[in-house]
């Protein structure tokens, strides 16, 4: 009898069995994130000196140029934390580092969770996990884009007559307001056809829902993040957006019903369209977000209408500050059409290499975005120089200070409009054909990351080329332009956060080329 347990020791022992194993538990459960601390902990931050994270994340809505700027000059070769509108913590990286980057699998690095975070997708509700767009982008639209150059020109030229006014004397255009219309029909007659991209619905569905997210995302970035959960629904541009979705949805469902059942008339020929193209590649993706067409539709002008209408805008602020460079595009465009019978082929598109080049430097000098190449780290992973990188955190390139470094790109503060177009020459009489296809406006590199960066560098960067160069050239064969009033300088970019847009109120003045 002297082994029999007390009742009082009976308890005891279990109640110690259980604070063990609910310790246990505890630690398990905040071991992880004691470590990440930890390790975040021995990341140096940008911005520290401003105080509390509040501070910091003020002025990254302020304007975060200054921040990656100042943290890539002082932490060139390594990382550092910066303060972002994320909820998650975001880790800047050397863009020295990108060629291992690019190696690491999606379940180690996701874009997409990445784009979930900073386009506040819960409530924006873009969707970003969607197949078969990027699918369809590399397999029809882009090895298509030879065959239909003369399409794509032909509305180019038939939108730009549409939307420009009458400029037989000097007369102000709002061009950002242009340029969404004159996307918007171009982007159209290759996603949804020629019937409908010039129809006001199509274009008002496209124009609006994109500037619809835009807002709705700038308004829950504007909330601290902890009460985004209970407020972010209710602000009035999030329920803006949530109408504008419903309208855009109800006008494409019918559009696409309407395209599905007239595959069943065995004399019905398929238009030459994405969304053709969406419709026979369906079944290879069964996910649901790939067989909902209507809103992969309205993704798609999403992601095309507001980065091309952008890149745009931005090359006609530069055009209208540079007269004499006019005149030199102009020329080049000439030239290169009197040797195509004064036809766009995507031939005439590649020989015209200076406005390649100008191009390339207007998303140097005005990118849309600071930084590049944004993924969550859903593993954790250690970089060459012993940097382990936990899970949970963001990590991005500064994109933007890159592009500033004058040890990348000698006299960075300086527009030259050229500067591409030298370097492609220099490289190709100095025999290096890989050289000269890193200056193009398409290419992405360690220097050059406006579209990103490795696998998943943007797939329609192709198809955007092609239809700014179109947009230049037809508006410079028309058309010189220069800006309203008195004004003489480039027209200066607004800036929130990570963004970089250029100034949709300011407007320029075009006047018709004397032939």
């Amino acid at each position: 009898m002297g082994n029999a347990q007390s009742p009082l020791d009976f308890v005891s022992n279990r109640w110690l069995i259980i604070v063990t194993a609910l310790f246990a538990c505890l630690v398990a459960a905040i071991g992880p994130r004691v470590v990440n601390a930890l390790r975040l902990w021995t990341i140096p931050t940008i911005g520290e000196e401003l105080g509390s994270t509040e501070k910091r994340r003020q002025a990254y809505l302020a304007g975060a140029r200054k921040l990656y700027s100042a943290g890539y000059q002082k932490f060139k070769d390594g990382v550092f934390l910066i303060t972002t509108s994320r909820t998650s913590p975001t880790i800047v990286i050397s863009p020295d580092f990108l060629p291992e980057l690019k190696k690491l699998p999606d379940a180690t690095l996701s874009m997409e969770a990445a784009v979930d975070e900073s386009m506040e997708t819960k409530y924006t509700k873009i969707e970003t996990s969607v197949p078969i767009i990027p699918h369809t982008i590399k397999g029809e639209l882009t090895p298509s884009l030879s065959r239909l150059s003369l399409t794509i020109a032909s509305e180019v030229r038939d939108s730009l007559n549409l939307t420009m006014p009458p400029c037989d004397d000097w007369t102000e255009v709002n061009i950002h307001h242009a340029l969404l219309r004159i996307v918007g029909m171009v982007s159209g007659r290759m996603f949804i056809g020629p019937e409908l991209c010039r129809s006001e619905q199509y274009l008002d569905a496209a124009i609006n829902y994109t500037m619809e997210v835009m807002g709705a995302q700038r308004a829950v970035q504007n909330m601290r993040p902890w009460l985004r959960p209970f407020r972010a629904q209710s602000l009035p541009e999030v329920k803006k957006l949530y109408q504008r979705i419903a309208e855009a949805e109800a006008f494409l469902e019918p559009v696409v019903k309407t395209r599905t059942d007239a595959m069943n008339d065995p004399t019905y020929e398929k238009p030459d369209d994405f969304l053709q193209w969406l419709i026979d590649g369906k079944d290879k993706f069964p996910d649901k977000n790939s067989q909902n067409l209507a809103k992969v539709q309205l993704g798609l002008t999403f992601a095309a209408v507001h980065t091309t209408t952008l890149t745009a805008t931005n090359a006609f602020y530069d055009l209208a500050a540079l007269p004499d460079l006019q005149i030199e595009l102009r020329d080049e465009v000439r030239e290169a059409l009197a040797q195509s019978g004064g036809k766009f082929t995507s031939n005439v598109l590649q020989s015209m290499k200076k406005m390649d080049s100008f191009l390339k430097e207007t998303l140097r000098v005005h990118p849309a975005t600071m930084a590049s190449f944004q993924r969550k780290v859903l593993k954790p992973f250690t970089l060459s120089s012993g940097q382990v990188i936990p899970a949970g955190v963001t990590i991005e390139i500064p994109a933007v200070a890159v592009s500033s470094d004058s040890n990348v790109f000698p006299q960075a503060d300086k527009f030259d409009p050229l500067r591409f177009y030298k370097l492609r020459t220099e490289a190709k009489d100095g025999g290096s054909v890989e050289k000269a296809a890193n200056n193009q406006f398409v290419s992405v590199n360690q220097s050059s990351l406006t579209f990103g960066y490795g696998r998943h560098a943007c797939p329609g960067r192709f198809f955007a080329a092609n239809e700014i160069k179109m947009i230049l050239a037809h508006a410079l064969l028309q058309y010189d332009v220069k800006n309203a009033g008195d004004a003489t300088e480039r027209y200066p970019n607004m800036e929130f956060a990570h963004m970089s847009i250029p100034d949709p109120s300011k407007k320029l003045r075009f006047k018709s080329v004397e032939v």
